[in-house]
């Protein structure tokens, strides 16, 4: 999963993205301090993948990643090239989804791009901008189409009706993401690669004194945005991601403690990562190492084989699978075989979250 961090100059991205990937990127109090993309990979923290390897004293633990990517401020015009937003926006496409940082917590040494805090407007700013792109986009992608219509063939009739309706609501401000669409005009979507078509993650960046006050008025105003576009929206405080990062497992897990919080921004944000674009977990568990994989959830058992190699998946026969729960309540694989809960499941088995397998395949 690449999730992309954007939003203005100075709401926090880099700031929280050193914090979540501790990976050391310029986070300055002036725009544009990111130029070029900056890339962390994070471990997703999973107690189950914890259990497995102790249980089997495996010689290596492998868990499954996230990669954020840091991506430059955007600011208004950046459809039109201000700002470097063009060079911007196609580093957006590349990410599954985005995580939006929108600044709600006041500063006066911390300089806003436009002069004051309005975490509506900064909102409106970006997706505006966003949704601009996709028109451009759209635009260009009909003058192809209109000459493919003389062919006569019914498939760009099709497409040349999804772009008109696409054209018409971005004009409207509409995205993507507020539209509905069946099963084929979904297919042709995915060809167009929409900005507005990624699943969003609003993070309100909010004061380290805020972090549990829900009566906070920017955060209301970010939630009720992201409630017309049934987004998901995570109140965070880059100050305390960036204190958490300096500290031990133990000394994070007493800090969060301390502060009334279950868990950290980032388990946060990776959860709702894998929601919004339908993620699970299956692992592969032995001695020589135990690991966690991610799949789409509905994948098969051959498509979840194909995840570790190509050839299981081209020569897959079998796969012998126990779920994660009844593993771990019986306390080993011999046992688990003995209790009838170690399964043999073929081509059409559908992974579930959690499953443990044993892929047999042969080429």
């Amino acid at each position: 999963m690449k999730i992309g961090i954007v939003g203005l100059p100075n709401v926090g991205k880099s700031t929280l993205f050193n914090a979540l990937t501790e990976a050391g990127a310029g986070a300055e109090n002036y725009p544009f301090c990111t130029i070029d993309p900056n890339i962390g990979v994070v471990n997703v923290p999973d107690h189950r993948l914890d259990n497995l390897y102790e249980m089997h004293q495996s010689e290596k633990k492998i868990a499954t990643t996230i990669e954020f990517v840091d991506i430059a401020g955007l600011v208004k015009g950046a459809s039109e090239g201000e700002g470097l937003g063009n060079k911007f926006l196609s580093h957006i496409r590349e990410v599954d989804a985005i995580a939006h940082v929108v600044r709600c917590f006041d500063d006066k040494n911390v300089s806003h791009v436009d002069g004051s805090i309005n975490p509506l407007r900064d909102i409106e700013i970006i997706n505006t901008e966003l949704i601009m792109a996709d028109l451009a986009t759209v635009e260009k992608r009909k003058e192809k189409v209109s000459w493919m219509l003389k062919s006569g063939e019914k498939e760009y009739k099709i497409k040349m009706e999804i772009l008109e309706r696409l054209i018409k609501k971005f004009e409207q401000g509409v995205s993507v993401r507020q539209l509905e669409f069946n099963d084929i005009e979904k297919k042709y979507l995915k060809e167009l690669q929409l900005l507005t078509d990624k699943a969003v993650i609003y993070l309100a960046n909010v004061a380290e004194d805020d972090i549990l006050n829900e009566d906070n008025q920017m955060l209301q105003t970010v939630s009720n945005y992201a409630k017309e576009e049934e987004a998901v929206v995570i109140p965070i405080s880059a100050k305390i991601e960036a204190d958490i990062a300096e500290l031990d497992a133990e000394e994070s897990e007493l800090f969060l403690e301390e502060l009334g919080l279950e868990e950290s921004g980032l388990d946060r944000v990776i959860r709702a990562g894998y929601k919004l674009l339908d993620l699970i977990t299956f692992f592969t568990a032995g001695k020589p190492e135990s690991r966690a994989w991610t799949v789409e959830k509905g994948s098969t058992a051959p498509e979840a084989a194909g995840k570790i190699h190509t050839d299981m998946q081209r020569g897959f026969i079998r796969a012998e699978v126990v779920s994660y729960e009844d593993l771990i309540n019986s306390g080993s694989i011999s046992e688990a075989r003995e209790a009838g809960l170690l399964r043999l499941e073929g081509k059409d088995y559908i992974i579930v979250d959690g499953d443990v397998c044993h892929f047999r395949f042969n080429v």
